[in-house]
């Protein structure tokens, strides 16, 4: 047996269970390359439609496709062996009827071989997230402020500020939980309803600028390595990546030009051979 046959991956009912227990850490990435480093340390990674905006400059998530979300899926999928990787279900690939939920479902598994796949949505979503996991689809839920939302939410404020405002993010929660889902992300709302809800439902919350009362956190991966110009308030960074890229292109271009630039025996690593 070889040593990638000995690595198991991490499951849908794995994260279940983790409720209440360790920590789940959960990271973004698009890339084989990230999702190999990623992979050492997370439980979880997320092929997020952020991708949208991180990798193709897009103001939203909403223009991602279906096609695009498979394509980077299929490249973490090789550069991972041990988390769960989970796809994220772009805008317009199933709000329309549970079933067209789960013609995108099938196609993001069938053709990427992920375990999970996330769609936005509470109340409004608990029967289609209960079809998916009927027919055999994992999920993972998403409340809070929800991104694909952002025409009608206006702005990506956070949510539930106010405990008067608490109540339908709670409910979102609790309709999501009873329906199947098998984790949920909460995203941009206050340590103290997050806390509540946390406390309140069977699965395990994963939080998002949702203070440290959630059962795991989870960032886009560019935005913590300092390589996203735009931010949110709660991220913080662990790295900052981008002025060294910066340095090292600078450095690049500037031998380039001055015709410094290394010859052949630096480049491939031989010497010249003496006299």
């Amino acid at each position: 047996m070889s040593v990638q046959d000995e690595i198991k991956r991490f499951t849908a009912p794995d994260i279940r269970a983790r409720k209440g227990g360790e920590p789940i850490v959960c990271l973004t990435s698009y890339h084989a390359h990230t999702a190999g480093i990623v992979d050492r340390y997370c439980d979880i990674i997320l092929v997020g439609d952020s991708l949208g905006m991180v990798m193709h400059g897009l103001e939203t998530t909403l223009p991602v496709t279906l096609d695009m979300m498979i394509l980077q899926g299929l490249a973490v999928m090789r550069g991972s062996k041990r988390a769960l990787v989970t796809i994220d279900m772009p805008f317009g690939s199933y709000e329309s009827s549970k079933e067209q939920a789960f013609a995108s479902a099938a196609r993001v598994l069938k053709e990427t071989g992920c375990g999970a796949i996330k769609l936005e949505g509470g109340r409004r979503m608990a029967e289609t997230i209960r079809f998916l996991a009927e027919r055999g689809v994992p999920v993972m839920a998403h409340v809070g402020l929800t991104p694909q939302s952002i025409n009608t939410i206006g702005s990506f404020r956070a949510q539930g500020r106010d405990e008067a405002d608490w109540g339908p993010i709670e409910d979102d929660a609790q309709a999501v939980s009873d329906a199947g889902a098998f984790s949920v992300v909460i995203e941009a709302v206050a340590e103290p309803l997050a806390r509540r809800i946390s406390a309140a439902i069977s699965i395990p919350t994963i939080g998002i600028g949702a203070s440290p009362a959630c059962d795991g956190q989870v960032l886009v991966l560019e935005d913590m390595l300092g390589l996203s110009p735009r931010v949110p308030k709660f991220v913080k960074r662990y790295a900052e990546l981008g002025p060294g890229i910066e340095a090292a292109v600078k450095g690049f271009a500037e031998e380039v030009r001055s015709r410094a630039f290394p010859g052949p025996e630096h480049t491939y690593g031989m010497r010249k051979t003496p006299g």
